[in-house]
Protein backbone atom coordinates (compact mmCIF):
# COMPACT_ATOMS: atom_id res chain seq x y z
CA UNK A 1 0.00 0.00 0.00
CA UNK A 2 1.34 3.33 -1.06
CA UNK A 3 0.80 6.01 1.51
CA UNK A 4 2.00 9.71 1.76
CA UNK A 5 1.86 11.99 4.70
CA UNK A 6 0.35 15.92 4.69
CA UNK A 7 0.38 17.83 7.81
CA UNK A 8 -3.60 18.92 8.99
CA UNK A 9 -3.49 21.04 11.83
CA UNK A 10 -0.07 19.60 13.18
CA UNK A 11 -1.17 15.66 12.77
CA UNK A 12 0.05 13.81 10.43
CA UNK A 13 -2.33 12.39 8.13
CA UNK A 14 -1.90 9.33 6.02
CA UNK A 15 -3.68 8.89 2.43
CA UNK A 16 -3.87 5.71 0.69
CA UNK A 17 -2.49 6.70 -2.67
CA UNK A 18 -3.50 3.74 -3.82
CA UNK A 19 -6.89 3.82 -4.31
CA UNK A 20 -6.03 6.17 -7.35
CA UNK A 21 -5.64 3.13 -9.65
CA UNK A 22 -9.10 2.37 -8.09
CA UNK A 23 -10.50 5.45 -9.48
CA UNK A 24 -8.93 4.77 -12.74
CA UNK A 25 -10.58 1.35 -12.90
CA UNK A 26 -13.71 2.84 -11.69
CA UNK A 27 -13.69 5.22 -14.64
CA UNK A 28 -12.61 2.42 -17.27
CA UNK A 29 -15.90 0.79 -16.37
CA UNK A 30 -17.89 3.68 -18.34
CA UNK A 31 -14.80 4.84 -21.00
CA UNK A 32 -13.42 1.82 -22.45
CA UNK A 33 -9.78 2.23 -23.60
CA UNK A 34 -8.76 5.45 -22.95
CA UNK A 35 -6.41 4.94 -19.49
CA UNK A 36 -3.68 7.47 -20.69
CA UNK A 37 -6.88 10.32 -20.88
CA UNK A 38 -8.39 8.79 -17.36
CA UNK A 39 -4.62 9.11 -15.92
CA UNK A 40 -3.69 12.36 -17.11
CA UNK A 41 -7.17 13.92 -16.43
CA UNK A 42 -6.61 13.15 -12.77
CA UNK A 43 -3.29 14.04 -13.01
CA UNK A 44 -4.54 17.61 -13.82
CA UNK A 45 -7.10 17.06 -10.96
CA UNK A 46 -4.19 16.57 -8.38
CA UNK A 47 -1.97 19.61 -9.82
CA UNK A 48 -5.36 21.57 -9.24
CA UNK A 49 -4.98 22.42 -12.81
CA UNK A 50 -7.86 22.23 -15.64
CA UNK A 51 -8.36 20.65 -18.83
CA UNK A 52 -9.25 21.11 -22.55
CA UNK A 53 -10.92 18.20 -24.46
CA UNK A 54 -10.90 18.87 -28.09
CA UNK A 55 -12.43 16.13 -30.12
CA UNK A 56 -16.08 15.35 -32.49
CA UNK A 57 -18.98 14.37 -30.77
CA UNK A 58 -19.90 10.87 -29.43
CA UNK A 59 -16.36 10.03 -28.30
CA UNK A 60 -16.96 10.06 -24.55
CA UNK A 61 -15.91 13.28 -23.51
CA UNK A 62 -19.19 14.00 -21.19
CA UNK A 63 -19.01 10.73 -20.05
CA UNK A 64 -15.73 10.42 -18.56
CA UNK A 65 -16.06 13.77 -16.98
CA UNK A 66 -19.39 12.68 -15.39
CA UNK A 67 -17.44 9.09 -14.20
CA UNK A 68 -14.10 11.05 -12.91
CA UNK A 69 -16.90 13.85 -10.38
CA UNK A 70 -18.94 10.28 -9.21
CA UNK A 71 -15.75 8.22 -8.35
CA UNK A 72 -14.84 11.34 -6.18
CA UNK A 73 -18.13 11.58 -4.59
CA UNK A 74 -18.05 15.57 -5.57
CA UNK A 75 -20.56 17.79 -6.77
CA UNK A 76 -21.09 17.65 -10.80
CA UNK A 77 -22.06 21.08 -12.93
CA UNK A 78 -22.43 21.21 -16.36
CA UNK A 79 -22.24 24.14 -18.19
CA UNK A 80 -23.58 24.26 -22.07
CA UNK A 81 -22.35 27.05 -23.76
CA UNK A 82 -24.69 28.55 -26.39
CA UNK A 83 -24.52 32.14 -28.34
CA UNK A 84 -26.90 33.40 -26.30
CA UNK A 85 -25.14 32.34 -22.69
CA UNK A 86 -25.03 35.16 -20.89
CA UNK A 87 -21.57 35.64 -17.79
CA UNK A 88 -24.40 35.56 -14.93
CA UNK A 89 -25.22 32.02 -16.34
CA UNK A 90 -21.73 30.64 -15.26
CA UNK A 91 -20.83 32.68 -12.13
CA UNK A 92 -24.53 33.37 -10.20
CA UNK A 93 -26.49 36.33 -10.56
CA UNK A 94 -27.79 38.31 -7.10
CA UNK A 95 -31.44 38.64 -6.87
CA UNK A 96 -33.26 41.30 -4.92
CA UNK A 97 -35.31 39.51 -1.91
CA UNK A 98 -38.62 41.37 -0.75
CA UNK A 99 -38.68 39.78 2.33
CA UNK A 100 -35.25 40.20 3.67
CA UNK A 101 -35.08 43.66 1.52
CA UNK A 102 -31.92 42.78 0.42
CA UNK A 103 -29.74 41.25 -2.29
CA UNK A 104 -29.45 37.69 -2.56
CA UNK A 105 -26.62 35.28 -4.50
CA UNK A 106 -27.64 32.70 -6.70
CA UNK A 107 -25.08 30.33 -7.42
CA UNK A 108 -24.28 29.67 -10.42
CA UNK A 109 -22.98 25.81 -11.90
CA UNK A 110 -19.32 27.53 -11.95
CA UNK A 111 -19.63 27.20 -8.07
CA UNK A 112 -19.77 23.17 -8.18
CA UNK A 113 -16.79 20.84 -7.50
CA UNK A 114 -16.33 19.11 -11.13
CA UNK A 115 -17.34 21.35 -13.72
CA UNK A 116 -18.35 19.99 -17.54
CA UNK A 117 -18.01 22.93 -19.92
CA UNK A 118 -19.13 21.96 -22.66
CA UNK A 119 -18.61 23.30 -26.11
CA UNK A 120 -16.73 26.25 -24.62
CA UNK A 121 -16.39 27.74 -28.11
CA UNK A 122 -19.60 28.14 -28.89
CA UNK A 123 -20.19 30.60 -26.95
CA UNK A 124 -19.05 34.36 -26.86
CA UNK A 125 -15.69 35.87 -25.64
CA UNK A 126 -17.76 37.50 -23.06
CA UNK A 127 -19.24 34.57 -21.76
CA UNK A 128 -15.73 33.08 -21.70
CA UNK A 129 -14.38 35.35 -20.21
CA UNK A 130 -16.40 34.64 -16.82
CA UNK A 131 -14.87 31.53 -16.73
CA UNK A 132 -11.48 33.08 -16.65
CA UNK A 133 -11.14 34.26 -13.07
CA UNK A 134 -12.39 31.39 -12.09
CA UNK A 135 -9.55 29.36 -13.95
CA UNK A 136 -6.92 30.72 -12.36
CA UNK A 137 -7.74 32.50 -9.18
CA UNK A 138 -10.41 30.05 -8.07
CA UNK A 139 -12.96 32.76 -7.59
CA UNK A 140 -15.35 34.72 -9.26
CA UNK A 141 -16.58 38.80 -8.92
CA UNK A 142 -20.59 39.36 -8.94
CA UNK A 143 -21.94 42.99 -8.52
CA UNK A 144 -18.55 43.72 -7.53
CA UNK A 145 -18.21 41.30 -4.76
CA UNK A 146 -15.53 38.58 -5.21
CA UNK A 147 -16.67 34.81 -3.80
CA UNK A 148 -14.27 31.85 -3.41
CA UNK A 149 -14.80 29.22 -5.33
CA UNK A 150 -15.59 25.18 -3.63
CA UNK A 151 -12.04 24.02 -2.51
CA UNK A 152 -12.16 21.21 -4.52
CA UNK A 153 -12.60 23.01 -7.94
CA UNK A 154 -11.77 21.05 -11.05
CA UNK A 155 -13.06 22.13 -14.74
CA UNK A 156 -13.26 20.07 -17.70
CA UNK A 157 -13.98 21.97 -20.93
CA UNK A 158 -15.19 20.38 -24.12
CA UNK A 159 -14.59 21.90 -27.99
CA UNK A 160 -15.50 20.11 -31.49
CA UNK A 161 -12.15 20.97 -33.61
CA UNK A 162 -13.67 20.65 -36.92
CA UNK A 163 -17.00 23.01 -36.30
CA UNK A 164 -16.36 26.41 -37.03
CA UNK A 165 -19.46 28.19 -37.89
CA UNK A 166 -20.88 30.14 -35.04
CA UNK A 167 -17.99 29.36 -32.80
CA UNK A 168 -15.71 32.05 -31.42
CA UNK A 169 -11.84 30.31 -31.18
CA UNK A 170 -10.63 30.43 -27.64
CA UNK A 171 -7.92 33.25 -27.26
CA UNK A 172 -4.25 32.69 -25.89
CA UNK A 173 -4.80 33.96 -22.29
CA UNK A 174 -7.72 31.35 -22.13
CA UNK A 175 -5.89 28.13 -23.09
CA UNK A 176 -3.25 29.19 -21.24
CA UNK A 177 -5.26 28.53 -18.38
CA UNK A 178 -5.54 24.94 -18.71
CA UNK A 179 -3.22 22.75 -17.76
CA UNK A 180 -3.69 20.06 -20.23
CA UNK A 181 -5.31 19.82 -23.92
CA UNK A 182 -6.05 16.46 -24.38
CA UNK A 183 -8.16 14.28 -27.67
CA UNK A 184 -10.23 10.93 -27.11
CA UNK A 185 -9.70 9.76 -30.07
CA UNK A 186 -12.35 7.02 -31.97
CA UNK A 187 -11.98 3.65 -30.08
CA UNK A 188 -10.60 0.90 -31.69
CA UNK A 189 -12.83 -1.90 -33.25
CA UNK A 190 -12.86 -4.66 -30.59
CA UNK A 191 -13.07 -1.18 -28.00
CA UNK A 192 -16.22 -0.31 -29.53
CA UNK A 193 -17.78 -3.84 -29.64
CA UNK A 194 -16.74 -3.90 -25.78
CA UNK A 195 -19.05 -0.47 -25.88
CA UNK A 196 -21.66 -1.93 -27.13
CA UNK A 197 -22.06 -4.58 -24.65
CA UNK A 198 -21.54 -2.82 -21.68
CA UNK A 199 -24.70 -0.17 -22.83
CA UNK A 200 -26.58 -3.15 -24.18
CA UNK A 201 -28.79 -3.55 -20.53
CA UNK A 202 -27.79 0.04 -19.03
CA UNK A 203 -25.43 2.62 -18.89
CA UNK A 204 -22.36 1.64 -16.99
CA UNK A 205 -22.05 4.85 -15.60
CA UNK A 206 -25.47 4.51 -13.27
CA UNK A 207 -23.90 1.78 -11.53
CA UNK A 208 -20.26 4.07 -10.64
CA UNK A 209 -19.86 4.52 -7.10
CA UNK A 210 -17.39 7.27 -4.77
CA UNK A 211 -13.84 5.56 -4.26
CA UNK A 212 -12.59 8.63 -2.59
CA UNK A 213 -13.82 11.50 -0.94
CA UNK A 214 -13.70 15.37 -1.82
CA UNK A 215 -11.36 15.64 1.58
CA UNK A 216 -9.16 12.64 0.24
CA UNK A 217 -8.93 14.44 -3.05
CA UNK A 218 -7.75 17.72 -1.06
CA UNK A 219 -5.14 15.65 0.94
CA UNK A 220 -4.01 14.76 -2.03
CA UNK A 221 -3.47 17.41 -3.92
CA UNK A 222 -1.56 18.93 -0.89
CA UNK A 223 0.53 15.81 -0.93
CA UNK A 224 1.51 16.28 -4.27
CA UNK A 225 3.09 19.49 -3.62
CA UNK A 226 5.74 17.75 -1.30
CA UNK A 227 6.61 15.44 -4.62
CA UNK A 228 10.45 16.67 -4.57
CA UNK A 229 11.51 17.88 -7.96
CA UNK A 230 15.48 18.10 -8.40
CA UNK A 231 17.09 20.79 -9.69
CA UNK A 232 18.22 19.37 -12.74
CA UNK A 233 14.96 18.22 -13.75
CA UNK A 234 14.01 21.88 -13.71
CA UNK A 235 17.24 22.74 -15.79
CA UNK A 236 15.72 20.38 -18.14
CA UNK A 237 11.98 21.97 -18.01
CA UNK A 238 13.27 25.30 -18.54
CA UNK A 239 15.77 24.16 -21.51
CA UNK A 240 12.48 22.56 -23.09
CA UNK A 241 10.59 25.58 -22.63
CA UNK A 242 13.49 27.87 -24.36
CA UNK A 243 13.72 25.62 -27.10
CA UNK A 244 10.19 26.47 -27.58
CA UNK A 245 10.47 30.28 -27.79
CA UNK A 246 14.07 29.60 -30.65
CA UNK A 247 12.03 27.10 -32.71
CA UNK A 248 11.91 28.57 -36.51
CA UNK A 249 8.30 26.98 -36.67
CA UNK A 250 7.32 29.21 -33.89
CA UNK A 251 6.11 32.69 -33.57
CA UNK A 252 5.11 32.72 -29.91
CA UNK A 253 6.44 30.34 -27.71
CA UNK A 254 5.69 28.85 -24.36
CA UNK A 255 5.19 31.72 -21.40
CA UNK A 256 6.99 30.66 -17.75
CA UNK A 257 3.35 29.66 -16.33
CA UNK A 258 3.99 27.03 -19.27
CA UNK A 259 7.24 25.99 -17.46
CA UNK A 260 5.14 26.31 -13.95
CA UNK A 261 2.37 24.07 -15.56
CA UNK A 262 4.59 21.26 -16.54
CA UNK A 263 7.03 21.18 -13.33
CA UNK A 264 2.96 20.72 -11.25
CA UNK A 265 1.85 18.09 -13.44
CA UNK A 266 5.14 16.11 -13.39
CA UNK A 267 4.60 16.62 -9.57
CA UNK A 268 1.36 15.14 -9.65
CA UNK A 269 2.21 12.30 -12.21
CA UNK A 270 4.93 10.95 -10.25
CA UNK A 271 2.91 10.63 -6.95
CA UNK A 272 0.02 8.64 -9.02
CA UNK A 273 2.66 6.62 -10.06
CA UNK A 274 3.93 5.80 -6.80
CA UNK A 275 7.57 8.65 -7.07
CA UNK A 276 8.19 10.91 -4.13
CA UNK A 277 10.27 12.37 -6.80
CA UNK A 278 10.17 13.95 -10.31
CA UNK A 279 11.72 12.16 -13.06
CA UNK A 280 12.48 13.60 -16.35
CA UNK A 281 10.52 10.60 -18.44
CA UNK A 282 7.64 12.38 -16.12
CA UNK A 283 8.51 15.49 -18.03
CA UNK A 284 8.84 13.99 -21.69
CA UNK A 285 5.73 12.12 -21.34
CA UNK A 286 3.85 15.34 -20.51
CA UNK A 287 5.06 18.00 -22.03
CA UNK A 288 3.18 17.79 -25.32
CA UNK A 289 -0.36 17.88 -23.51
CA UNK A 290 1.22 20.60 -21.58
CA UNK A 291 2.75 22.84 -23.78
CA UNK A 292 1.72 22.25 -27.18
CA UNK A 293 -1.72 24.74 -26.43
CA UNK A 294 0.17 27.67 -25.20
CA UNK A 295 2.48 28.08 -28.69
CA UNK A 296 1.40 29.91 -31.67
CA UNK A 297 2.66 28.43 -34.85
CA UNK A 298 4.18 30.48 -37.75
CA UNK A 299 1.08 31.97 -40.30
CA UNK A 300 2.39 30.56 -43.35
CA UNK A 301 2.13 26.75 -41.46
CA UNK A 302 -1.06 26.82 -40.58
CA UNK A 303 -2.20 25.35 -43.94
CA UNK A 304 0.51 22.32 -43.37
CA UNK A 305 -0.19 19.21 -40.74
CA UNK A 306 1.93 20.66 -38.29
CA UNK A 307 0.79 21.03 -34.88
CA UNK A 308 2.27 21.90 -31.90
CA UNK A 309 2.64 18.54 -30.60
CA UNK A 310 4.24 17.80 -33.57
CA UNK A 311 7.06 20.59 -32.54
CA UNK A 312 7.28 19.90 -28.84
CA UNK A 313 7.99 16.38 -29.74
CA UNK A 314 10.84 17.31 -32.06
CA UNK A 315 12.05 19.28 -29.42
CA UNK A 316 12.23 16.31 -26.98
CA UNK A 317 13.70 13.91 -29.29
CA UNK A 318 16.48 16.41 -29.76
CA UNK A 319 16.97 17.71 -26.53
CA UNK A 320 19.49 15.49 -24.18
CA UNK A 321 17.65 13.69 -21.42
CA UNK A 322 19.74 14.65 -18.03
CA UNK A 323 20.91 12.15 -15.96
CA UNK A 324 19.25 12.18 -12.40
CA UNK A 325 19.32 10.24 -9.01
CA UNK A 326 16.54 7.15 -9.05
CA UNK A 327 15.65 8.10 -5.83
CA UNK A 328 16.37 11.49 -4.75
CA UNK A 329 16.22 12.65 -0.97
CA UNK A 330 15.94 16.60 0.82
Amino acid sequence: MLAGKVKNGGIDVKIDRSALQTVIENIERVVVGKRKEIELSLTALLAKGHVLLEDVPGVGKTMMVRAIARSIGSEFKRIQFTPDLLPSDVTGVSVYNQKSMSFEYRPGPVMGNVVLADEINRTSPKTQAALLEALEESSVTVDGETRKLQELFFVMATQNPIEYGGTYPLPEAQLDRFLFKLKMGYPDYEEELEVLNRIEQGHPIEEIEPVLTIEEIIDMQNEVKEVYVDQVVKHYIISLVNETREHKEVYLGVSPRGSIALMKSAQAFAYINGREYVIPDDVKELAPYTLSHRMILRSDLQMTNRTGEDIVRDILSQLKVPATRKEAVR
